[in-house]
């Protein structure tokens, strides 16, 4: 009992434990109940299961369940460690949340530039939502031990959200060559690749220049290791604006995984519709201008109030997506397959 109670990470260990349970609970289910779900629809279809696409409503639907049981989980925090543990938790799950979304246009890339089907997205997505967790979460043990042992971090960390947030301002998108991506040249030096996919395998026999079968890896990984590098492109923003917000490393990984948790879900329905939400990436930058403004005010005058700081990017991110949809209003409705 004693060592349920042992504080790890500035937390009761029994409190990470509850965590990591729900987690796996999670993952469980998307891999055991839903994945055979979706065979048997399939049968019913007849059609192979692995060539069954996620359709825009179901996408929607799962989404709303892991947004559910993220703000249940917020709850439970707000109950348990106090309101301004609860606040900084909705708003590390807000900010993540939404830089997620702004993501898919990136992982979309990638998917369209190794030619990956639909129906074989979702294995992919599921396969690098498992890195982003580990990866995650020694970048914000990294961080951790970064900001407790050296103070001036949070200056570096406020200078570079507010320079990534002008630069965000002042620029749109820019479609990289995803066949030219370091993971992809260091990879092509060591292992021969496919030029074709082989259903859902990362890894095939080919046969080798003297005919003997050689092991290749298959376009499906090569888009997976990109997408795990991209997560890492990805928390060079996300982690110093959640340090802004809390330095508590339980709130910190928690907000970060229960947004990333149902990217996967969402995926599907977000990538048919990402021209819709133009405006959400100036509504990015203008949070994390806010939010590098905020560690300098902080420096000098003090904390910022918890509400404040959740209003201020709950009202940002929402009038980022609000303006969206009535910009595209008119926009044709995008069809499910």
């Amino acid at each position: 009992m004693d060592a349920l109670m042992t504080p790890w990470l500035g937390q009761p260990t029994w409190m990470w434990l509850v965590f990591i349970t729900l987690v796996g609970a999670l993952l469980a289910f998307d891999l055991g109940v839903l994945d055979r779900l979706r065979r048997r629809r399939a049968d019913a279809a007849g059609v192979a299961a692995e060539d069954q696409v996620i359709g825009i409503g179901s996408s929607l639907k799962l989404s709303a369940f892991y947004i559910a049981v993220a703000l249940a989980f917020g709850g439970w925090v707000w109950f348990t460690l106090g309101a301004e543990s609860g606040m900084a938790y909705l708003t590390g799950f807000a900010l993540e949340k939404a830089l997620a979304l702004d993501n898919v246009f990136v992982i979309s890339v990638i998917f369209a530039s190794f030619a990956i089907p639909c129906h074989l997205q979702h294995r992919v997505l599921f396969w690098g939502i498992l890195g982003v967790i580990v990866l995650r979460g020694l970048m914000i043990g990294l961080g951790t031990a970064f900001v407790t042992q050296f103070d001036w971090i949070m200056w570096i960390f406020g200078a570079f959200l507010l320079l990534t947030g002008i630069k965000l301002l002042r620029g749109g998108h820019e479609t990289p060559d995803m066949q030219a991506h370091p993971a992809v040249r260091l990879l092509r030096r060591f292992v021969p690749v496919s030029p074709t996919l082989d259903g859902q395998k990362f890894l095939t026999r080919l046969p080798g220049a003297r005919g003997r079968p050689r092991l290749h890896a298959t376009p499906l990984l090569l888009a997976l290791l990109v997408v795990e590098f991209a997560d890492v492109i990805f928390a060079v923003d996300s982690i110093p604006a959640i340090f802004a917000i809390t330095q508590d490393p339980f709130i910190v990984y928690t907000s970060n995984i229960f947004a990333i948790l149902g990217l996967r879900a969402l995926y599907f329905a977000l990538a048919a519709m990402v021209h819709r939400f133009e405006a959400l990436k100036p509504a990015l930058a203008l949070v994390l201008v806010f939010i590098g403004a905020k560690i300098f005010y902080a420096q000098f005058y003090g904390k910022v109030d918890p509400a404040i700081s959740l209003t201020v990017t709950l009202g940002i991110l929402a009038g980022g997506v609000l303006l969206s949809l009535w910009r595209t209003r008119n926009d044709p409705t995008p069809d499910a397959s």
